[in-house]
């Protein structure tokens, strides 16, 4: 009896510290296509809120410390100054209209970091976004947006031409920046 009684309490302290993982390859991948949809629904939202000129809705879906780097070499705007310098925009009622047109997720092992890259159809044609979004709080949020102008390779050496003269001023300024 006292040998049943005590495989009785081994088997039952047993399963009850027995957790019950399911990771299979089939999970993650849906897993991944979940947050992969999430991100796409967050950037899209964002672009969104740009496009309707709501301030409040663009900066929630950044982070604190987010950063957004736009077309021009003087661009590379921390969060707080680039609130500042976009919140005339918003105002206005006219800030950016994007729309993905092609987009590709990346999404890290621990699924709490993410990275893009976009092409867009915006007020300046053809342009190229990416990015690196993190989970805060379960909200997928743009901590890094850097936006390019696409030009077609026949058309570099024109633009070269075209950015010449500001591009050596800009080359002089920032040189001085980068020390070791």
């Amino acid at each position: 009896m006292r040998a049943i009684i005590l495989i009785l309490l081994s088997v039952i302290f047993t399963s009850c510290n027995t957790e019950a993982k399911i990771d299979t390859e089939a999970t993650q991948i849906v897993s991944t296509q979940e947050i992969k949809k999430n991100i796409n629904t967050a950037l899209d939202l964002w672009h969104k809120a740009a496009a309707e000129a709501n301030f409040d809705n663009y900066f929630n879906l950044m982070t604190n410390d987010g950063v957004f780097i736009g077309t021009d070499a003087t661009e590379n705007w921390q969060n707080q100054a680039f609130k500042a310098f976009s919140k005339p925009y918003f105002d206005n009622g006219k800030a950016w209209h994007f729309t993905a047109i092609e987009r590709n997720v990346y999404v890290y092992k621990n699924q709490k970091l993410a990275w893009f890259d976009e092409l867009l159809d915006t007020q300046m044609k053809l342009c190229r976004g990416s990015g690196v979004l993190k989970l805060e709080n379960n909200q997928w949020k743009v901590a890094h947006y850097v936006l390019s102008i696409t030009i077609p390779n026949e058309n570099v050496p024109e633009v070269i031409k075209l950015k010449a003269t500001t591009d050596s001023l800009y080359n002089e300024k920032f040189k001085t920046r980068i020390k070791g």
